[in-house]
């Protein structure tokens, strides 16, 4: 169950104009600034300093704080993108582990903090606005490489710097990347499907998206 995820960035952003798309001026808070204080404070649904422009998809409980792996940093650079920490909007930049390696429920404490994982990040339009690249939602699909959301269950302190430190995990639960590409691949069993959106730390968001998946593959 041990396990540290060291932290590279902790980046913050408040809603502003990103672009124009399909004719419509996008505001968004995906674009992220390095925390310069040693210390964040870490409520229910945000970093002190983040926000969200349209909460109807993005922010809330479950979408408190977004991580991404640093691990990627040489795929990404591999397809012609700019890498920096925050790049992909993330909140925490981490290091040492992938989707692969974290599961869905897993518990972790940030100095006083203690958050839990909650879901895949979903491949967005904004994305391809905030890196310059249209294909880049594309490319997050292609590559599973999503990251993962993390819902805060006590809120309190927590360094910008050091390690997130994992407290609880359950062997059983389904890995990000497995919920990743229950949602966005055809060929997942549909009994694997099922059990995914089963788990009971799974967001309810995603938990409804892999069941209309279900139900449009005729399941």
């Amino acid at each position: 169950m041990s396990l540290k995820l060291s932290i590279l960035g902790v980046s913050v952003g408040r809603p502003a104009p990103l672009g124009d798309w399909q004719g419509e001026a996008i505001v968004s808070g995906i674009r992220k600034a390095p925390v310069a204080a040693r210390e964040i404070a870490v409520r229910g649904t945000n970093l002190d300093g983040d926000g969200q422009a349209d909460l109807s998809v993005h922010g809330g409980p479950d979408k408190a704080i977004y991580c991404y792996p640093a691990d990627h940093a040489d795929w990404w650079i591999g397809k012609g993108l700019t890498y920096r920490a925050g790049f992909m909007g993330e909140n925490l930049t981490l290091s040492g582990v992938d989707e692969a390696e974290i599961r869905i429920g897993d518990r972790f404490e940030w100095g006083s903090v203690l958050v839990e994982v909650s879901e895949p990040r979903g491949p967005c339009f904004k994305l391809g606005l905030l890196t310059g690249r249209e294909d880049a939602p594309a490319l997050m699909t292609v590559s599973g490489y999503c990251g993962w959301y993390l819902r805060v269950l006590r809120d309190g302190i927590a360094p910008v710097s050091g390690a997130l430190i994992r407290v609880a995990t359950d062997a059983a639960a389904p890995t990000v990347r497995e919920a990743f590409l229950a949602k966005t691949r055809s060929d997942v069993p549909l009994d694997r499907v099922r059990a995914i959106a089963a788990y009971p730390a799974l967001a309810e968001s995603w938990r409804g998206s892999l069941m209309r998946a279900v139900e449009r593959r005729g399941g």
